[in-house]
């Protein structure tokens, strides 16, 4: 019996098929992209997600059933010896065991006999790069290069035979003449499309957007010499076809096959590894998530073939991919997910964000079910309503973001977002009025519980005070028993006042006790960045450490004094002398004088012979590093009388990355920004 299709099944999945074949045809024909891959892939996940639990609504029209695009006109078509087939996906290590399990039950389901009710069926696996470039099918007659093929729909492709001849990594002549049909990729290495991208700004030129797209842009050329400038490579994986004499031992196992390839002449991946069960296979993706940027060329996964020919060969195929492999994506920095709600957080300065509640998605590595949506006027820009399908962005720690929203998968009668005239937890009533002359909103009381207590976590928070083991749980119970009241209140706690506090014991008591007392020693730059005041963060409030020297020189500031500090501007410096104007806030500061140890910021004023690297560069910290934190590295800058960035543009003069750098990477190979290690920083600024 059928199991009875809901209507809004059946409507996503239409709504799924046309957004996804819009967007492929764009992406795999056109080589124009309007989502990233990452995206389209997600789509394609959601779409295959329900078809298995629904197998009754596949059609043979269904993207799902496609294995890529039409031929380019332009091109002599090409009837492909061999099917061109494509992997499916799998997005995390569950659905690798899955992947491995259902390989062992297709396997003894069909052993006749051999491993039959035993547990000697145990593949092994090889593990390659999947990279992000464009397929290519070379034939071999005789030893010599034939012919050279796109993959195209995967039965007829492009002739690209003499563009392909300009790529040096592909051989004209193997190392044997023998009949053989190989695949590959075509990529283009990142440091030569920055190479390209400096030639063409110099020219007034618009820059390439990324390698994979001028890969395929560059085979496609009709003028082979473009081609042979663009300096294009290739990565050959795979015999198509060979019926040779030894084809039994050389082709016997995955990476025989790979040694083959090598022997042959063609260039073959390094990084290829041989693993004896799915958890290595895992281990090797994990690994290669992190060591990944540090390679010159893209990838997007890692591909998973069984390495015993005889078991590809019982696994055989489905309609369109390989029982035998799957691509193992890398956690993407781009999804696709539904918002389910937007609803409103109350910040510590009273300011209200709209913070989108998702269809939990796996994004960059970790699950997401929130994010930001800034303000009223992103609101608007995105037009992003509840119940629209959008396009999320992570990459590293960065809080993700939403893109776009896929406008072909609007549900019906969805209405514009319009920010209420009352939120319960702005106070008594709850009231709410737009900035003046900006896009936020923000409560008409400042003293509701909710900022109080955001106000709190921000002052002891590690890039402030950094109170070391005073987190939201103990703020909210000390707020809730009235043991603080200000910051202040903070540093006047006893013993007495912590052990008559429910679960609070004798041993973390002390800790609480030694992290404040620890506290006590700070800079003005972490005062001010923690006192919450409107407009000023981390950066800010080191420019007016540096500026002023003392929390007395700022408080008695004048209004033209603050704007002329660079980088300030009118609005930051209104806000800094309007909060210092008000006599509660005065009065708070010199509560504060008395508790805390407040040092000046110690800042290089000359290019020493120690620092000359450091000073008056700007410097920008990407990824996660090994012996310093961020927080620490851009103090080091900053006493040196350099300047940190939070953003890559043209004016940065190093990036630092570290381990799983991000979007900021990718930004200053573009921009040409020269690029450093931790190590390289740390000797560069004496430390080492």
């Amino acid at each position: 019996m059928k199991k009875a299709q809901p209507k809004a099944v059946i409507e996503r999945l239409e709504s799924l098929k046309k957004a996804i074949e819009k967007y492929r045809y764009e992406y795999h024909v056109l080589d124009k992209q309007s989502i990233s891959p990452e995206a389209l892939d997600s789509l394609k996940h959601e779409l295959v997600q329900i078809e298995t639990e629904y197998p009754e609504l596949v059609t043979p029209d269904s993207p799902s059933q496609r294995v890529a695009g039409k031929a380019l006109p332009e091109f002599k078509k090409v009837q492909h010896t061999v099917p061109q087939w494509s992997f499916n996906d799998a997005f995390s290590p569950e659905e690798m065991i899955e992947f491995d399990a259902r390989v062992k039950r297709f396997l003894k389901a069909g052993s006749n006999g051999e491993g039959k009710n035993s547990g000697d069926i145990q593949p092994t696996y090889v593990t390659e790069h999947k990279i992000d470039g464009l397929k290519i099918v070379l034939e071999y007659r005789g030893g010599m290069l034939f012919r050279a093929a796109t993959r195209g729909d995967g039965t007829v492709g492009e002739d690209v035979t003499e563009n392909v001849k300009t790529i040096e990594s592909v051989p004209l002549r193997l190392n044997r003449p023998i009949d053989i049909i190989v695949e590959g990729e075509v990529w283009m290495a990142k440091s030569q499309l920055v190479a390209l991208n400096v030639g063409r700004k110099s020219r007034g030129e618009e820059p390439f957007a990324n390698p994979r797209n001028l890969a395929a842009g560059s085979i496609r050329q009709l003028d082979p010499k473009i081609v042979a400038e663009r300096k294009l490579q290739t990565f050959i994986y795979d015999v198509a076809k060979y019926e040779g004499k030894d084809a039994a031992t050389v082709l016997a196992t995955q990476h025989d096959e790979l040694g083959f390839l090598r022997d042959l002449g063609f260039k073959v991946n390094p990084h290829f590894k041989h693993c004896r069960n799915i958890a290595e296979v895992i281990k090797y993706w994990e690994d290669w998530q992190k060591k990944m940027p540090k390679e010159d060329y893209l990838a997007d996964g890692v591909v998973v073939k069984v390495d015993e020919k005889k078991y590809q060969d019982a696994l055989g195929y489905t309609g369109k991919a390989p029982r035998f492999g799957i691509a193992f994506k890398f956690p993407a920095e781009q999804v696709t997910t539904v918002v389910e709600d937007i609803a409103l957080q109350i910040g510590r300065t009273g300011v209200l964000t709209p913070v989108a509640h998702l269809r939990p998605v796996l994004v960059a590595g970790s699950t997401v079910s929130r994010a930001t949506l800034h303000n009223e006027d992103e609101i608007k820009r995105l037009d992003v309503r509840i119940g629209d399908t959008v396009i999320l962005q992570k990459a590293g720690d960065v809080i993700p973001d939403i893109v776009s929203v896929v406008q072909e998968l609007r549900p019906k009668n969805s209405k514009p977002y319009k920010f209420p005239t009352h939120v319960p937890a702005c106070g008594a009533d709850g009231r709410i009025e737009r900035i003046p002359g900006q896009a936020a909103w923000r409560c008409v009381s400042k003293d509701s519980f909710d900022q109080q207590k955001r106000r709190f976590y921000h002052f002891v928070s590690r890039k402030c005070l950094d109170v070391d083991g005073l987190g939201p749980r103990i703020i909210d119970v000390l707020l809730e028993e009235g043991l603080i009241t200000a910051y202040d209140d903070i540093f006047t706690l006893k013993k007495g006042d912590l052990l008559a506090l429910p679960r609070f014991g004798e041993r973390s008591v002390d800790n609480i006790l030694a992290s404040i007392e620890s506290a006590r020693k700070t800079s003005l730059a972490r005062l001010l960045a923690g006192l919450s005041i409107p407009q000023v963060g981390e950066e800010t409030a080191f420019d007016l450490a540096k500026h002023f020297s003392t929390i007395d020189r700022l408080a008695a500031a004048k209004f033209d004094e603050v704007e002329a500090i660079y980088g300030v501007g009118p609005i930051v410096a209104r806000s800094v002398v309007d909060w210092f104007a008000e006599a509660e806030n005065r009065k708070l500061v010199d509560r504060l004088k008395q508790q805390l140890d407040i040092e000046k910021e110690k800042v290089a004023t000359t290019a020493t012979a120690q620092n000359k690297d450091v000073f008056g560069k700007t410097f920008v910290f990407t990824g996660t590093l090994e012996t310093i934190s961020r927080d620490e590295g851009q103090a080091t800058v900053r006493k040196l009388g350099g300047e940190v960035s939070g953003s890559v543009s043209a004016n940065t003069d190093y990036v630092v990355a570290g381990e799983s750098a991000g979007s900021k990477l990718d930004k200053a190979r573009d921009l040409g920004v020269k690029i450093i290690t931790e190590q390289e920083f740390l000797k560069m600024a004496g430390q080492k």
